[in-house]
């Protein structure tokens, strides 16, 4: 990419605060209080690291005041909170975070007290991970039907109801001044940037400030920043009407998704692409990304061949390691912030890998379910660190 612009703070928090906040009551530091030994310090050392505060299934009132309480806890400190919102119907398509608002009207009113709840404060708002991944009864940009089907969707409106009830939230969050809004982006091992590029568009990427990236995954910095980078320019081009999205340059063509030394050649794509379309790209002022480097500090995992009839290569796997550290500081005009989205630490689910279960057949014992602590993962997150975690500080 032949951009060497650094990336400015983003507009909201051009001004103090720009010190992201320390939730003292998140997963880590909660199960720090019933821990011992060796566990609880790891969990008392990920607790002083800034991290997302999720908000799930709720009363509006309740959303309002949990929202409302973090970001006067956050003021207090001259803090900026990120804020996950993950209350979307058919979350998950059903599966191990399966849940979510009764319906679009139920959904809508929760965004409205979640919204409230921020007020005129500065926040980072991350609008539903895997909003835009898992789609039901969606069509890819290519027209072929995905394997999301739950029970008690509309086959024939399920997916324009997703798109239309994350299009109303970016409206409704977007109204209070000082909330930034992202967007799911997926990730460099999921969508090519056409089809993240299309789903965006359709809810309402135009209105909001960007697109979130590997939030619970465990990419390496190397491809999800590239991907950032492609995702960003395949929207400029998209939107200036001189690409069409299924034609944007990915990681599968023409470069090889599993060798990185061939992703120069999609750099160079979106070169030609925005010289024949006589355009410049800009990449400060083009839709920018957050990215969750909570567990990606050795990449992802690489299953033995065969072992598994399901990997679930995104599903607590083993030896990862955390990454990079929080901030909204960056040296790439694409980024906005890296973050902890993911709290580091918590269990991605049960992780049977295409056996019966109980255990998961990659470490021998049952996880834990879907946002519990789960210490093993912790020690081996410290452990695999990059860079490297000390946890006495």
């Amino acid at each position: 990419m032949a951009c060497s612009a650094l990336a400015a703070v983003p507009a909201a928090f051009s001004q103090e605060p720009q010190k992201l906040f320390v939730n003292d009551r998140s997963g880590a530091a909660v199960a720090a209080e019933v821990l011992e030994g060796q566990a609880r310090a790891d969990a008392l050392a990920l607790a002083r690291v800034p991290s997302a505060t999720w908000f799930m299934e709720s009363s509006p009132e309740e959303a309002r005041a949990a929202v409302a309480d973090v970001m006067d806890r956050a003021a207090a400190e001259g803090a900026v909170p990120v804020l996950v919102a993950y209350n979307i119907p058919h979350r998950d398509c059903a599966l191990y975070s399966a849940g979510g608002a009764r319906d679009t009207a139920s959904y809508i009113r929760w965004i409205e007290a979640f919204a409230a709840g921020i007020g005129k404060g500065k926040a980072i708002v991350v609008l539903e991970p895997d909003g835009l991944g898992v789609i039901p009864f969606n069509r890819n940009v290519d027209g072929d039907p995905e394997p999301c089907r739950p029970e008690g969707a509309d086959p024939a409106h399920a997916a324009a109801e997703r798109f239309a009830q994350l299009s109303r939230a970016v409206e409704i969050l977007k109204a209070m001044p000082g909330t930034r809004v992202y967007l799911d982006g997926t990730g460099s091992n999921w969508l090519p940037p056409g089809d993240a590029a299309d789903r965006l568009t359709k809810a309402n990427i135009g209105k909001a400030d960007g697109f979130f990236l590997n939030v619970s995954n465990f990419e390496s910095d190397d491809r999800i920043t590239r991907y950032a980078a492609w995702l960003s320019d395949c929207l400029a081009l998209v939107a200036a009407g001189a690409l069409e999205a299924r034609s944007c340059p990915s990681q599968f063509h023409p470069a090889n998704e599993e060798d990185i030394t061939t992703w120069a050649e999609t750099d160079r794509a979106y070169d030609r692409a925005f010289a024949a379309a006589g355009l410049t790209r800009d990449p400060v002022r083009q839709k920018h990304a957050v990215i969750d480097t909570s567990r990606n500090g050795a990449g992802s995992w690489t299953p033995p061949d065969g072992r598994y009839k399901d990997a679930e290569i995104w599903c607590n796997p083993p030896g990862r390691g955390l990454g990079r550290r929080p901030t909204l500081q960056t040296d790439n005009p694409y980024i906005d912030a890296f973050l902890w989205i993911k709290v580091p630490g918590e269990s991605d689910g049960p992780c049977h890998r295409g056996t019966p279960g109980p255990l998961d057949p990659a470490r021998g014992i049952a996880a834990p379910s879907a946002g519990n602590w789960f210490p093993d993962q912790a020690r081996e997150l410290i452990q695999h660190a990059n860079p490297p975690f000390d946890i006495s500080r």
